[in-house]
């Protein structure tokens, strides 16, 4: 029986989204599966029937959200505020059982293989007054989730993609194959299906994610994969743009670039994580790059698309980084001038191989590399910025209440993660292009002018 032919009265529902653009879809994909169920969506999440918490737990950081999280509606249920607390996502996954041990208090935990399931977990929930865990054995997630019906959380005008599932690559320091499994990539079908739906809906640009978007369709023997399912989507004729995440560099290949420097839609930003750059550091990740091949990629990238964004990430403090390792990646960074640039400090996970290594770095110096990478990706944007001043471009107005300053991203600018436009005197609205001129910046943000 279904939880909508189930509930006598409606259920409000607390919804806690926490994670990375992958878990977000996660998210946007329960928050539609309860609405149909017509359960109701609240705001109000210290007085809901139900808080429903989606969880990363790739690093420690994330966990430690995760759980303060979790506390909080355990202790607006102890008040007598809420009556059930359910934790789903990647910690449940990863943690399994002990969550519950952890955090005493929790009434479910729900896998990533229940996504589907969720309006009657949270019925079942509901009618029990005992702990449940929904959980199978490890990396049975369905191949092909199907993530249609998403209820949005990001405006409309712009959505993720998801075109694949878990990770074959085998880096010492991360646990998402061990929490998602082998790759698992998507049917060229159902995520067309996907983008014409987020498209119909009013999206026009799509940023298409994944562990390792490179890789995608290999696991189905589809030869240049990505680039048949980058074909198929610049057929959608409103959709504007198509924005690359998560891209190995490894996986970026000639017949790929060629794709996307000759695409009118495809834009010419590329986020490819790196990680390192010292051979020796590589090896110990279990990168399958080295230096030259790092370095020789960005240069043909650059030689085929002169204008493109480059993003990428770093990580400092990795076990054994000598402070003469530290300084050669110091010194690529200043070379590569990246666009944009994350770096995050070495988190010593269980169970990946790096947590057994030795020579692990005290935090002090991990926080004062991170300091340097930042300090030094900082004067880099900075003075890009101010080159850019007088450019044209055209930008996409994400929001404009007419009041102050619109704000919009041009192709170099990812939602959530990059820097913005900030925009004198808009008159476009959420969702549209505009044709503009660079007439400042302010910190990491470009001033533009509508033309």
């Amino acid at each position: 029986m279904s939880a909508k032919k189930r509930c006598k009265s409606p259920i409000t529902v607390g919804f806690v989204a926490l994670g990375c653009p992958k878990n977000l879809v996660d998210a946007e994909k329960m928050l539609g599966i309860i609405a149909e169920a017509r359960l109701v969506i609240t705001a109000d999440i210290e007085n809901a029937d139900v808080v429903l918490i989606n969880t990363c737990g790739f690093i420690a950081p994330a966990k430690a959200e995760a759980i303060d999280a979790i506390k909080q509606a355990v202790a607006d249920k102890n008040k007598g505020r809420v009556k059930k607390v359910i934790v789903a996502g990647c910690l449940p996954e990863r943690m399994g059982e002990k969550l519950a041990e952890e955090v005493e208090g929790i009434d479910a935990v729900v896998g990533l293989a229940a996504r589907d399931r969720i309006a009657d977990i949270i019925t079942e929930t509901m009618n029990s007054d005992t702990a449940v865990t929904y959980l199978s054995e490890k990396n049975t997630t369905p191949i092909s989730q199907d993530d249609r019906g998403r209820l949005l959380i990001s405006p409309a005008h712009w959505a993720y993609l998801r075109i694949s599932e878990g990770c074959n690559r085998k880096c010492s320091f991360c646990t998402i194959p061990s929490i998602k499994g082998p790759f698992r990539s998507k049917p060229l079908e159902m995520v067309s299906d996907e983008a014409n739906e987020l498209v119909e809906n009013g999206a026009v640009e799509l940023s298409l994610i994944a562990q390792d978007s490179s890789f995608y369709g290999r696991d189905l023997k589809i030869q240049n994969g990505l680039i048949k399912l980058l074909v198929r989507l610049e057929q959608i004729e409103k959709l504007k743009w198509i924005r690359l995440m998560y891209l190995y560099p490894t996986g970026i290949n000639d017949a790929l670039i060629e794709a996307i420097a000759s695409s009118k839609k495809i834009l010419n930003y590329l986020d490819m994580p790196i990680q390192h750059i010292n051979d020796q550091i590589l090896k110990n990740m279990q990168r399958t790059e080295t230096k030259k091949s790092i370095v020789e990629l960005i240069k043909k990238l650059r030689r085929a698309m002169p204008a493109s964004a480059l993003r990428t990430t770093v990580i400092v403090g990795f076990p054994g980084e000598t402070d003469r390792q530290f300084e050669e990646l110091l010194d690529f960074v200043k070379w590569a001038q990246f666009d944009a640039l994350g770096c995050f400090t070495y988190y010593r996970e269980e169970p990946t191989i790096s947590a057994k290594m030795a020579g692990q770095i005290p935090e002090d110096i991990k926080e004062e590399r991170m300091e340097k990478i930042m300090l030094a990706q900082q004067e880099i944007t900075f003075a890009r910025n101010r080159e850019k001043i007088g450019d044209e471009l055209i930008c996409l107005i994400d929001e404009n209440d007419r009041r102050t300053q619109a704000k919009g991203r041009s192709y170099a600018q990812a939602p959530h993660i990059d820097s913005l436009c900030l925009v004198n005197r808009c008159t476009a609205k959420a969702g549209q292009f505009i044709n503009a001129r660079v007439v400042g910046s302010k910190d990491y943000d470009l001033i533009i002018e509508q033309t």
